[in-house]
C-alpha cells in the first residue's frame, strides 16, 4: 500500500525563515540572493522558482530528491544559524512559501518562493550596516555583498540597502539590524538619498586620504632630488 502525504490547502502563502547571502550581478544591474548549503552556487531572484541541484527534469520539490527551496517555521532558528562563522555575513530573509511544498517538523521544502524582507546584520566593526559591500568573493557573474557601515565601505564595490531594495524589485523590503549580538530588526528612519550620500561622502573622504598620501609621497620625491 503507497502511503500519500496529506494535502494542504491554505488561504495564504505559508510564512518561513531563512539565511542567504545577498549578491549583485557583475554589471550592477540585478540583485539577488544565494543559499549558505545546498543550492548555494545557483543565485536566485526575490520572486523565483526551485531547480533540481542535481539537474534531474523533475520539478522540485520531488519526494525522492533534496531539491527545492528551503525555510524553517521560527525565525528564532533561523537566527541561531548567523551566529557561526561561516554565516556572520549572511541576511535573514522572510519568505512566501509558494506552489507544491513538503512540510517537515521544522520548515518547509518548496516550488516557489517570495522573499518579502531581508534583515541585513551589522558591520564587522560593530556598527549598524548602511550598505552590502564586495565580501571578497562570488559567484561566476556575480559579487557576494556583506553588511558594511559607510566609514568601511571605502573603494570597494557596494550598493544601500535602499539601492539593493531597488535593484532586486517585487517590493523587497530590506532593512539594517542593530549592531552588536542581536540582529532584530530597525527599519531605517532616514531617506534613501541621505542613505546615498552617506556613502558617497564615505567613498570622497576615502580617496581624498588617498590623493593625499600621493601628493605626500610626490613632494618627498621632490625634495630629495
Amino acid at each position: 500500500m503507497r502511503l500519500r502525504l496529506p494535502e494542504e490547502r491554505p488561504t495564504e502563502p505559508p510564512t518561513g525563515y531563512k539565511i542567504a547571502h545577498p549578491m549583485l550581478s557583475q554589471d550592477g544591474t540585478r540583485a539577488g540572493f544565494t543559499g549558505v548549503s545546498l543550492g548555494g552556487a545557483l543565485p536566485y531572484g526575490v520572486l523565483d522558482e526551485a531547480r533540481c541541484v542535481y539537474g534531474l527534469r523533475h520539478r522540485a520539490p520531488h519526494r525522492r530528491c533534496d531539491c527545492g527551496f528551503h525555510c524553517v517555521h521560527d525565525r528564532t532558528a533561523a537566527e541561531a544559524l548567523l551566529t557561526t562563522a561561516e554565516h556572520r555575513a549572511a541576511v535573514l530573509l522572510e519568505v512566501s512559501v509558494l506552489g507544491a511544498y513538503i512540510r517537515f517538523e521544522r520548515g518547509f521544502r518548496y516550488a516557489r518562493q517570495r522573499v518579502r524582507t531581508a534583515t541585513v546584520g551589522p558591520c564587522a566593526c560593530g556598527a549598524v550596516a548602511a550598505a552590502l559591500a564586495d565580501a571578497g568573493w562570488g559567484r561566476p557573474g556575480w559579487y557576494a555583498l556583506a553588511p558594511s557601515c559607510a566609514g568601511c565601505v571605502r573603494g570597494r564595490t557596494s550598493v544601500s540597502l535602499a539601492g539593493f531594495a531597488r535593484l532586486a524589485g517585487e517590493r523587497l523590503r530590506v532593512i539594517a539590524g542593530s549592531g552588536g549580538t542581536g540582529i532584530s530588526a530597525v527599519g531605517l528612519d532616514v531617506p534613501e538619498l541621505v542613505a546615498e550620500a552617506a556613502l558617497l561622502q564615505a567613498r570622497l573622504d576615502w580617496f581624498q586620504t588617498q590623493l593625499a598620501r600621493l601628493g605626500e609621497r610626490g613632494t618627498g620625491g621632490g625634495g630629495k632630488g
